[in-house]
């Protein structure tokens, strides 16, 4: 995509739309801040003004990105027809939203996932956090197994996605994808029932967000999808991505 000229008021936003286009076009790390101005029709400095750096450009893309992801993990678990199924829903967005741009999904992955700092809302870790409350609350998940279990379920699915983003694993279609994503997270959900609780002494896991959480900096925007009951819609957000992909890139090879 050429060159075009800025004519709204909105260029931060400008910049962001720009920025993934070109995660898109050349992978997570073939591009540059003044490639984005470029793009957009503006000069470097007028960039700037709103990002420092490239690297303060990727970590609000990463921002924006994800996102967009806990809402779309958020959307199918709603409109699933109970919990465990809620989980699942949220399991195969997760891999798909992975699958539509492995480029972007590796940016988002490498960067904001990692930034203590990132208030990304609705999160996906609290779409999985709530889903499981929801298996608690209706009893086909133990209070003592409850204890980490998003990061079982995270840990399944993200590798899924990772392996059929960087091709180290093959599936004909989304279709299959979807298939293979129902029955691991099933798989995972069979083991969390069957235990009673973590061993004595059991390493607990953290993340980025995880910790930010406990750092007591979790405002309003930060856990935007509370544990639901009647199977009730969430209050969704107005975040809606600016364009969508729908074919995947070829995959690259994971940044080191």
């Amino acid at each position: 995509m050429g060159k075009r000229s800025y004519h709204h008021g909105d260029l931060r936003g400008a910049l962001l739309d720009a920025a993934e286009e070109l995660v898109h076009e050349h992978g997570d790390a073939g591009w540059s801040l003044r490639e984005a101005s470029a793009r957009v029709g503006v000069s470097p400095s007028a960039a700037y003004h709103h990002f420092s750096s490239r690297d303060a450009l990727v970590r609000a893309l990463s921002v924006r990105v994800l996102s967009r992801l806990g809402e779309q993990m958020a959307d199918a678990a709603a409109r699933a027809a109970d919990a465990r199924q809620g989980l699942v829903a949220a399991g195969c967005a997760y891999v798909r939203w992975t699958l539509e741009d492995p480029a972007v999904a590796r940016l988002a992955f490498g960067s904001g996932a990692r930034d203590r700092d990132a208030a990304i809302s609705p999160h996906p870790h609290d779409v999985l956090d709530a889903e499981l409350d929801r298996l608690v609350e209706i009893g086909d998940l133990g209070v003592e197994a409850r204890s980490g279990a998003e990061f079982a379920v995270w840990a399944a699915v993200h590798g899924l996605a990772a392996l059929l983003a960087d091709g180290l694993m093959t599936l004909d279609g989304p279709v299959a994808a979807e298939l293979h994503t129902k029955r691991l997270v099933q798989a995972v959900l069979t083991g969390l029932a069957q235990e009673t609780a973590p061993p004595p002494g059991f390493p607990a896991a953290r993340s980025a967000h995880t910790e930010r959480r406990s750092r007591g900096l979790a405002g309003p925007g930060d856990k935007a999808t509370p544990p639901r009951t009647n199977h009730s819609r969430p209050l969704r957000t107005n975040h809606r991505p600016r364009h969508g992909h729908q074919h995947a890139q070829e995959p690259r090879p994971p940044a080191q």
